[in-house]
């Protein structure tokens, strides 16, 4: 069990480090912190559309592995 719980907590900071990186490549929606500090002024150079739902799905598959780990990662310290 113990090679299992170190391979899933290097899986888990992995995914972390990934899903945060995805989230902030998203591109502003507008009315919060990324017009307060210019990036309503570059919304309209963003990304084109198939390439941002790519980026939806990649985060998406990002985040669901990240939850599996979790709680596999709960089961097994619930087992021990």
């Amino acid at each position: 069990m113990d090679v299992l719980r170190i391979i899933l907590q290097v899986l888990l900071v992995l995914t972390s480090g990934f899903l945060i990186l995805l989230v902030l490549l998203h591109k502003g929606k507008g009315g919060g912190l990324s017009d307060m500090f210019g990036g309503g002024i570059t919304s309209g150079a963003g990304s084109s559309g198939v390439a941002e739902r790519n980026l939806n799905r990649i985060t998406i598959g990002f985040a669901l592995t990240w939850g599996v780990v979790i709680v596999l990662l709960g089961l097994i310290q619930k087992i021990s």
